[in-house]
């Protein structure tokens, strides 16, 4: 596609929302919470705020850089700058994370349209029941349906391309996001007890710091940012020439941030107030959104009512970052093989659907089928996250040492630009983005095999 045809959004405000919608998701809402209770609240969120704005930020600019400069998607940005077999193994990884990442994401997509629908049909009491939630995932028919919802209204969106359905959705469900984790916070704040919750969140006890903090801050950057899953490099790439590439890119991140706090004064200070501030309630994964915080509800006046606030606000979270990792496969298709935007979305489409129902399957059906003994969506979910995505991190840090030249991406983003944190970016991106993302790798491989616990 050349570069006149390309799609673009309409300036700053569009790629700022529809980055932000893109990196706003389920890690946000419930995985940053529950890291944060597990590693000791104020100190993780501390070490998690300084590595985003130092190598969060060298990541974010470097991604946006190479897909302005290219105005390609991933595996096109790559071989822009040679043909060796490493830069092209460099963008086809990161053209698949996403391929890989949006069939198991949609199928938890799935599950809160479940719960939101639920919730305005059969009330708090129901969803709140001992087996709800295994029931539903042991029932494998109605897991697909609701999969198929999710992901039909994801697709839908996509079709209408970039200004039309990505853009023009990103400006009114993120302000509606915005808004609505503003209230829930400040419902969760005002509960009886749950100014302990707010206190272990916010204020830094340096006594609960290790090393296992950095680790668990440094993984969840990269999972909230959307770091190294071809979406920064994507959207970039729909950059126009005259947009400020580095305000941009700090309001991604500042509004990344907010809602990862608020979703953390959301949840921490209500489920201290329903339990004490109980590690197993703070650290329960999953089952923190679609078992504990239902009970919340249910415990509290007018649960019906927050509980259906809060899965629209997970559903349009969720909905955000699967539209971007969607985006990424179809700019590929059309870029790499010329299809059309209808052809590229059909053949995303049944990508997803095969794999989605393949993981569905994994909690019921295929529930005996053990990957390095993980499930099948923990095994997909390990092997984007955990391996593919650090890799995927090192070979654009990579590039961007040794083949496109600091100099060069400097040039970019100086080009509509003041980039006031120059001298961080190429100190970062020199001396410590490489070091860090094999710590990231190291550990949560090691991680996976039970030889250290994050």
């Amino acid at each position: 596609m050349n570069e006149k045809k390309r799609h673009s959004f309409s300036g700053k405000l569009g790629f700022v929302l529809s980055a932000a919608g893109a990196s706003v998701g389920l890690g946000n809402i419930w995985r940053f919470p529950y890291l944060a209770a597990q590693y000791g609240g104020g100190i993780f969120l501390l070490v998690y705020i300084i590595l985003a704005v130092t190598f969060g930020y060298t990541m974010i600019m470097s991604e946006s850089a190479i897909g302005r400069m290219t105005k390609k998607s991933p595996v096109g940005a790559f071989r822009r700058f040679g043909n060796s077999i490493g830069i092209k193994t460099g963008g086809w990884i990161n053209a698949i994370i996403p391929l890989l990442i949006v069939p198991y994401y949609s199928v938890i997509g799935g599950w809160v349209v479940k719960y939101l629908f639920a919730y305005i049909t059969e009330g708090a009491q129901v969803v709140t029941g001992e087996s709800y939630f295994t029931d539903y995932l042991a029932n494998a028919p109605q897991q697909v349906i609701w999969f198929v919802v999710f992901i039909i209204f994801d697709l839908v969106i996509i079709y209408f391309g970039v200004q039309n359905g990505i853009e023009r959705v990103s400006k009114m469900v993120m302000p509606v996001l915005a808004v609505l984790a503003v209230v829930l916070a400040g419902y969760s704040m005002t509960l009886p007890g749950a100014l302990e919750g707010v206190k272990y969140f916010l204020i830094p006890d340096f006594s609960n710091f290790s090393w296992m903090t950095v680790v668990a801050a440094l993984g969840q950057m990269f999972y909230s940012l959307s770091i190294a899953m071809g979406i920064l490099i994507t959207f970039g790439s729909y950059m126009k020439k005259e947009t400020d590439m580095e305000s941009s890119t700090v309001q991604v991140e500042i509004f990344d941030t907010i809602i990862a706090v608020l979703a953390g004064l959301m949840i921490i200070p209500a489920v201290f107030a329903f339990s004490g501030g109980d590690p197993e309630a703070l650290q329960s994964g999953p089952s923190l959104m679609f078992i504990t915080m239902p009970k919340i509800f249910d415990s509290i006046g007018g649960g019906r009512i927050v509980g259906i606030l809060f899965f629209v606000l997970v559903f349009f979270a969720a909905l955000t970052s699967a539209i971007a990792l969607t985006e990424c496969g179809v700019a590929t298709f059309e870029d790499e093989y010329g299809w059309s935007r209808k052809k590229a979305t059909v053949i995303m489409g049944i990508i997803m659907a095969s794999l989605g129902i393949l993981t569905c399957l994994g909690f019921n059906v295929l529930s005996f089928v053990s990957i390095l003994g993980m499930g099948i969506l923990d095994f997909f979910d390990f092997i984007t996250n955990s391996v593919m995505m650090p890799i995927a991190a090192l070979l654009i840090c990579i590039l961007v040492l040794k083949r496109i030249g600091i100099e060069k991406v400097e040039d970019e983003v100086m080009s509509t630009s003041k980039f006031k944190r120059r001298g961080l970016y190429r100190f970062v991106l020199k001396y410590l983005a490489i070091p860090l993302l094999l710590v990231i790798l190291v550990s949560s491989i090691a991680n996976a095999f039970g030889i250290i616990h994050i």
